[in-house]
């Protein structure tokens, strides 16, 4: 796939020019694009301000911006005002999240991720089945935290191989299991190995829970990390996939940093260095990617090459509040779709 790519150890003697290896996929998923739309055709339409319940998308470029038209951040629905409208982030709600703002009144715009939406109907689903669920994922990321809610009597969050070993069910023989969107492949696999291994009957998902996006950028980052010295992932930390592409590009043998934008880069990092790949994680936005490639070039990184490892073009469409809003302002030109 990447065969006219020598490696940055070829013996050719000729000088060779630095360069950057721009990954394409990269970036927004459609997940992410879908959310912020959400936010500001709300923030168009309905005008300031509209709270949003936790980070829209974890990248805190996009917060701010968003922060700076209108938006409104809280952690909690108790924060919200009676009656307010809100908007909930793209890693989902608990249903009762959901009960808690109906009780409160509030005017609710859902920009959940119709992928995270996908693992939510899986847990009801299972749940009803009987099942024990077993979620791969992180205790601490929202998504979890929405997924978890759907079934919390019966639902068991696993992190790692050890906590799989040590995990205890009613019935063994009656097992599910659900994914985190955001996870590494080869974390994933192996958890779901061991999984396997302990419950030989255990079911899972009709199609992985991991995003498309997830997966594409990874595999992008596995094709291209063995021609770069340095991979460079732009992505806020608490971003579960842009840190997970950090690791697989570690796990392959190639140092990996994640950095909000350029003026996180250590100039240290370039030292000796030929070669660095750039991407970015699901949430960032590709002017992050453009101020970084920038900074490189005026490192004396000066041939840049973008390398597209797959196409990417799917769409999602937008929630039936923001239908609705749209075709309530038909005829202004202040609501746009990107």
């Amino acid at each position: 796939m990447l065969a006219s790519i020598p490696h940055h150890g070829s013996t050719d003697a000729s000088p060779r020019k630095k360069r950057v290896l721009l990954l394409k996929p990269r970036g927004f998923c459609a997940g992410v694009v879908r959310a912020i739309d959400v936010v500001r055709i709300a923030l168009e339409t309905f005008g300031a301000p509209i709270y949003v319940r936790r980070e829209i998308v974890h990248n805190r470029y996009v917060v701010n911006e968003l922060a700076e038209k209108g938006a409104i951040f809280v952690h909690d629905i108790d924060d919200v005002p009676d009656g307010q409208r809100v908007i909930y982030s793209a890693h989902g709600v608990s249903p009762a999240v959901r009960e808690h703002s109906k009780n409160r009144h509030l005017k609710v715009i859902d920009a959940t991720c119709p992928l995270v939406m996908k693992v939510h109907f899986e847990a009801i689903k299972f749940a009803k089945q009987g099942y024990s669920l077993v979620l791969i994922g992180h205790r601490d990321h929202d998504e979890i935290e929405g997924t978890l809610g759907e079934a919390p009597d019966v639902t068991h969050v696993v992190s790692n191989v050890a906590e799989v070993e040590a995990l205890e069910v009613p019935n063994p023989d009656r097992v599910a299991y659900l994914t985190q969107t955001t996870l590494s492949l080869d974390e994933a696999r192996d958890i779901i190995h061991a999984l396997k291994v302990k419950f030989p009957n255990i079911v899972g998902p009709s199609s992985q829970d991991i995003c498309y996006a997830t997966e594409n950028r990874q595999v992008a980052v596995r094709n291209v990390a063995h021609n770069a010295d340095v991979v460079l992932v732009v992505g806020s930390t608490n971003s579960s996939n842009s840190n997970r592409l950090v690791e697989v590009s570690r796990n392959l043998g190639t140092i990996g940093y994640l950095i909000d934008n350029s003026q996180a880069i250590d100039p240290a990092w370039l030292n000796g260095v030929d070669t660095v790949a750039v991407t970015a994680g699901a949430s960032a936005p590709e002017v992050l990617v453009e101020d970084v490639v920038n900074y490189l070039r005026q490192n004396g990184f000066e041939d840049v090459e973008e390398v597209e490892v797959m196409p990417e073009n799917v769409r999602f469409g937008l929630p039936p509040e923001i239908v609705q809003a749209i075709g309530g302002a038909s005829g202004s030109e202040s609501v746009s779709v990107r």
